[in-house]
């Protein structure tokens, strides 16, 4: 990438953060565009659909969540290393008003530029999920799939409340006690 176009794609990326920060997800793309000193074709030369802007949006954070997973996987206490992770999950698809729909609808369509966001965190789920089953701390029959659903529908419910800061903790609190087995 040339210089130039590689400070456009950074300028958006920064741009489009503090837009879905602000705004949510569905944040105009052309004041995202705007906003970086751009043309709405620069934007979609760079990222040609909304969920490819997501999706690299999303990159550094889905980095930290993954990182965070391979730091719990040798946890003492494989439920508690599970849910800490779950915790961290709601609250990084809080941070964007949006995101928590977003994700869920990547789930169901595999083509979705927002499917490479959710199929590693799938992954590093499974081995928590894993090793809390094995512990016999979670039911056999919970799955990731469902894990990941349940905390998206978590974080969209606190999305719809932002005033009631502890909705997030206690939907994932009754959440936890139909998970043990």
């Amino acid at each position: 990438m040339r210089a130039d176009a590689r400070r456009n794609h950074e300028r958006l990326l920064t741009e489009a953060r503090t837009a879905f920060a602000e705004q949510g997800t569905d944040a105009p793309l052309e004041e995202i565009a705007r906003r970086a000193g751009v043309g709405i074709g620069t934007l979609y030369r760079h990222f040609p659909t909304r969920a490819e802007l997501l999706n690299s949006v999303f990159q550094e954070a889905l980095a930290e969540l993954l990182d965070r997973s391979r730091e719990l996987a040798e946890a003492d206490a494989p439920c508690r290393a599970l849910v800490e992770w779950l915790r961290a999950l709601i609250t990084h698809a809080v941070e964007y008003r949006g995101l928590a729909h977003a994700l869920m609808s990547a789930s169901y369509d595999r083509s979705s530029a927002l499917a490479r966001c959710s199929d590693p965190l799938r992954a590093a789920g499974e081995g928590l999920l894993g090793r809390a089953q094995e512990a016999g701390q979670v039911r056999a029959d919970v799955s990731i799939g469902d894990l990941m659903q349940l905390t998206n529908a978590i974080a969209l419910a606190s999305e719809q409340c932002p005033e009631d800061t502890l909705l997030a903790d206690r939907l994932l609190a009754l959440t936890l006690r139909g998970l043990k087995g």
